[in-house]
């Protein structure tokens, strides 16, 4: 399935509840692994973290986060159904992320250092997650999705946050003033 990406408006709705696991539920999230690993293979540089539903134009609140960020031959992804943020704390820290849904950006994103998250898992146990670092970061990044918030709406006035891949893997700067400011693909519905 092909990634959703802006300006597609799909990303800015809020996600309806899951409210039970059914043949539908597991396809789309088995859909979301799938999709996750095709969009890497064409990446080179980038790993798939984890996926939100709405990235694949499902109205729903799953995500998919990977077993381990770190390794790219681990293929496992934990999907977890209705997570909510129940608090976050610790500093505020700045880091760079991605999305598959904004192809050719990243940012320095703040994100509190910790986060409590509530979820169910696809069996319909209910599960509390206490993270810190980069999965609390992609917790939030997920969670964020569902509300229809992109991670480039935390940083859209900061003209040093946004940065691109260049051919060796590498983050470099872009021009802010003509990539990032009036963007209609990034921000469709700012004023002008």
């Amino acid at each position: 399935m092909k990634i959703v990406t802006t300006p597609d408006p799909r990303l800015r709705e809020k996600c309806k509840k899951v409210n039970h696991v059914d043949d539908e539920i597991r396809e789309m999230v088995e859909n979301m692994i799938q999709s996750s690993l095709d969009w890497e293979k064409e990446h080179e540089f980038e790993i798939s973290a984890a996926l939100a539903a709405p990235q694949l134009g499902y109205d729903r609140r799953i995500i998919i986060v990977r077993e381990d960020t770190e390794n790219k031959d681990n293929a496992t992804f934990i999907p977890l159904l209705n997570p909510e943020v129940i608090k976050t704390e610790g500093k505020t820290l700045y880091d760079y992320e991605g999305c598959l849904s904004v192809p050719n950006y990243y940012g320095k994103v703040p994100r509190p250092a910790k986060a409590r998250i509530k979820a169910q898992t696809i069996d319909g146990q209910d599960v509390r997650i206490k993270a810190d670092g980069f999965l609390a970061r992609t917790l939030l990044h997920e969670i964020d999705h569902l509300n229809g918030i992109l991670f480039i709406d935390h940083i859209k006035d900061q003209k040093d946050a946004f940065y691109r891949l260049n051919d060796k893997g590498d983050l470099v700067p872009v021009d802010y003033d003509k990539e990032i400011a009036n963007n209609k693909d990034l921000f469709p519905d700012e004023e002008d």
